[in-house]
C-alpha cells in the first residue's frame, strides 16, 4: 500500500469521525434546553432574563450549576435541631408584626444556617449556596433570594421605593416554602426511614410534606393549607408596621 493511499485513508477516517461527532452534538443539543427548563422551571426563565434573552448562555450557566451541585446528598437533621429551626422561624413570623425588617433579617440568617446544616455550601457563600439550592429546590429558591435582598437593603433605600413592608411580607411568605422543604424530615432522618436525594423540591421517592409537619409549623394547630400548599400565618397586611 502506497504512502499516498495510507494518508488518504487517514484523512477519510478523520472526516468520518468529525462528522459523527458533529451529528451527535446536534442530536443532543435540542434536548438540553427542554431538559433544563423542566428541571429549573422559574429559575430557567430568570437565568434567560439575566442573560438578556440569550438562552444558550443561560443554559450554559444552569448546566454548570448541575455539574457542580447535582450530586449533592442531603444531611439529616437531629430532631432537636429541627425543633429549634421551627421555633426560630415561628418567632421570626411573629416578630414581623412589630419589626418586619428584623424579622426578614432573621429569616435570611435562618435559611442560610439551615441550608448549611443540610449539606449545601455554607460559611457565608451566599451565591454558591443559592446556586446549589436552585439545582435541588428550583421552584422555591427565589423566596430565599427575595428575603436576602430585602434583608440587605438599606432602610433609606427601602423608603425610596426599594422594599416596603408589603414587599418584605411577600418575601417572607415566599421564603417559607423553601424553609419547609429544608426542615422537613428526609427518609433517612430516623424513624425507620432510608436515605433520599433532593430533586426539585422533593426527595427522590417523590414524598410530599405531611399534614402533621404543616401543623407543627403552625404552632401545633392543624389548619387547612392555602392555595399553593402553604399554611396561613400572622403576616397580615394591616397588622405589619413599618420599621
Amino acid at each position: 500500500m502506497s504512502t499516498g493511499l495510507i494518508i488518504a485513508l487517514i484523512v477519510i477516517a478523520a472526516v468520518v469521525v468529525i462528522i459523527a461527532a458533529a451529528m451527535t452534538l446536534r442530536a443532543r443539543g435540542p434536548r438540553r434546553g427542554p431538559s433544563l427548563k423542566r428541571r429549573f422551571g422559574p429559575e430557567y426563565d430568570l437565568a434567560v432574563a439575566r442573560h438578556d434573552g440569550d438562552t444558550k448562555a443561560a443554559e450554559r450557566e444552569l448546566a454548570e450549576r448541575v455539574h457542580r451541585h447535582g450530586d449533592l446528598r442531603a444531611r439529616p437533621l437531629e430532631p432537636a435541631q429541627r425543633e429549634q429551626y421551627e421555633a426560630r422561624w415561628t418567632a421570626a413570623q411573629e416578630r414581623f408584626v412589630d419589626s418586619p425588617r428584623e424579622a426578614v433579617a432573621e429569616a435570611d440568617r435562618l435559611l442560610a444556617e439551615l441550608a448549611g446544616a443540610r449539606g449545601f455550601p455554607g460559611g457565608g457563600q451566599y451565591e454558591e449556596q443559592l446556586a446549589a439550592l436552585s439545582v435541588h429546590h428550583a421552584h422555591h429558591v427565589d423566596g430565599y433570594r427575595r428575603v436576602h435582598r430585602a434583608a440587605h437593603l438599606r432602610a433609606e433605600d427601602a423608603r425610596d421605593g426599594g422594599t416596603g413592608t408589603e414587599d418584605m411580607r411577600e418575601a417572607m411568605v415566599a421564603a417559607r416554602a423553601l424553609f419547609e422543604e429544608l426542615v422537613r424530615p428526609a427518609r433517612h432522618d430516623g424513624g425507620g426511614h432510608t436515605g433520599g436525594r433532593y430533586e426539585n423540591g422533593r426527595h427522590e421517592d417523590g414524598r410530599h410534606e405531611s399534614g402533621r409537619h404543616r401543623a407543627g409549623l403552625n404552632g401545633g394547630r392543624k389548619a387547612p393549607a392555602t392555595r399553593g400548599g402553604h399554611m396561613p400565618w400572622a403576616l397580615h397586611r394591616r397588622q405589619a408596621k413599618e420599621s
